[in-house]
């Protein structure tokens, strides 16, 4: 069973890896924007909207049942809905993503290319020629010898 101080440790290791606090700041920032655009929407968008809608107060909708205004459709806060959507991811894209995106390749660091089987095959050679107290030389003479005798005899 794990002691108390162990899971303590743990979880603070999680909390201060950057993933976790680039998440957090970016739920606060969103929830920050998401009301400015829904009062944009509301200020500006909404009324607009209600420019197409029929005189009465319901707004740009459909009515199925005449005079039952409980069955009134309104498509006006569904636009609003995706307008402020769209809003909010392309403020994060083109202002969070776009430039994060941009200093990570000037400044970020590249994963170095991983080795193919070949070149891991000669390191593993060469550390089993090294710990035998062989020369590169005489490995590479034994290594050429052994593959000119894997090679069928040509006619």
């Amino acid at each position: 069973m794990r002691s108390i101080k162990s899971v303590l440790d743990g979880f603070k290791d999680f909390l201060m890896r950057g993933n976790v606090i680039d998440l957090a700041v970016a739920v606060v920032m969103g929830t920050a924007f998401t009301a400015v655009v829904t009062s944009f929407s509301k200020g500006l968008i909404n009324p607009l909207l209600a420019v197409f809608g029929s005189t009465n107060e319901l707004g740009l909708g459909i009515q199925l049942v005449a005079d039952k205004p409980a069955t009134f459709i309104a498509v006006g806060p569904i636009i609003t809905a995706f307008v402020d959507f769209f809003m909010v991811a392309a403020v994060l894209y083109f202002v969070l993503m776009l430039p994060m995106k941009s200093l990570k390749n000037r400044f970020g660091t590249t994963k170095a290319a991983e080795p193919t089987e070949t070149e891991l095959l000669i390191e593993i050679r060469d550390l089993l020629a090294k710990q035998q107290g062989l020369t590169t030389e005489q490995v590479d003479a034994i290594s050429t010898d052994r593959s000119a005798e894997a090679e069928p005899a040509k006619s």
